[in-house]
């Protein structure tokens, strides 16, 4: 479901696949939770083709707990009807969301912005 690693001062959170309906309801705090424990790292939450409405709203919900603590949250899919609706989504509530189409891009830019 969710892996995590460090590359290069960024954590990157990679969502394998839709979870079950219970664990979609847990995503949000878990990654709130896994990004405030490496606080102040900047976070990347890795999404595939295929990522589905439910997750899309987890991201940004994650995404506003993040930013309540000043945590840099940035997202990468190649999808691109996923990132508009993470884009209108985090707009709705906001604001202050990062969309990108590939994962280096993301990370290197999430590193960027903390040297």
């Amino acid at each position: 479901m969710l892996s995590h690693t460090l590359e290069n001062g960024v954590l990157v959170l990679a969502l394998q696949d839709d979870p079950a309906a219970g664990s979609r309801d847990r995503l949000p705090t878990l990654i709130s939770d896994l990004a405030q424990v490496h606080a102040p790292v900047p976070v990347v939450i890795v999404l595939g083709a295929e990522a589905t409405v439910s997750v899309i709203d987890a991201v940004v919900r994650a995404h506003g707990m993040c930013r309540s603590l000043g945590i840099l949250v940035s997202v990468a899919t190649p999808c691109a009807s996923a990132r508009r609706r993470l884009q209108a989504a985090a707009a709705a509530q906001g604001g202050g969301l990062v969309v990108h189409a590939r994962t280096d891009t993301a990370i290197t830019t999430a590193y960027a912005t903390v040297v």
